[in-house]
């Protein structure tokens, strides 16, 4: 019996990476489409999310599996916690992806007023974040999550460095104010999906050690 449940511990750790790999791709794709105004890609991303809610259903139904087929000792009990709040965090991030998506459609006519620098920074920033997250939990790494943890400042950083920006280009060009404000929302997701790594960091010291979170 317990070499079932090692077997689905093992399956459930490899659906894990894949769904980290959707939503990679999914955040890659999105911020690539938003800089280059690509809207087939934009609608793509938009129309894959079910993908992802499908894969985060399928991993659940793992981590239940998981529960009722024997008592699993603590180690497992908080693996598999863990595992259940990370793919919401997960399928979070997938959503926001569609919401840069959606922006990225909507912003589609005109050329935008900001320098992407910044935003392309936080999109490289944020899926590291994601990457080393979702890496820990499979490899049991408390330090690598703890260096997700600590990125993050620097992904909120950036996000103030957009927010300056785009308050400078309102001041000086106040008709722009509808696509600002549409730049905002594109970093502030980004800002988001930092902070979904972060909390998917968070779960994985759970699992580990049973630590609180904060």
């Amino acid at each position: 019996m317990r070499v079932r449940f090692d077997e689905q511990l093992k399956q459930l750790s490899s659906e894990m990476t894949h769904m980290g790999s959707m939503i990679e791709n999914a955040i890659q794709d999105a911020v690539q489409a938003f800089l280059t105004q690509d809207i087939v890609t934009a609608k793509r991303i938009m129309s894959d999310d079910t993908l992802v809610d499908q894969e985060q259903k399928k991993i659940e139904n793992i981590c239940f599996q998981l529960l009722i087929q024997q008592q699993p000792v603590a180690r497992d009990l908080r693996n598999i916690t863990a595992a259940l709040k990370m793919v919401t965090d997960m399928e979070r991030i997938g959503d926001q992806a569609a919401d840069i998506s959606e922006l990225t459609v909507m912003m589609a006519d005109s050329p935008y007023k900001l320098k992407t620098d910044n935003i392309r920074k936080m999109s490289a920033e944020t899926i590291m974040m994601l990457l080393q997250a979702v890496e820990a939990f499979v490899e049991k790494d408390r330090s690598k999550a703890e260096k997700v943890i600590d990125h993050d400042d620097i992904v909120d950083d950036l996000f103030l460095k957009v927010k300056n920006e785009l308050i400078d280009i309102i001041r000086t060009e106040p008709d722009c104010g509808e696509q600002a404000a549409d730049l905002l929302m594109v970093s502030k997701y980004l800002e988001r999906i930092g902070d979904h790594a972060t909390n998917i960091a968070e779960w994985v010291i759970f699992s580990i050690n049973n630590e609180p979170l904060s």
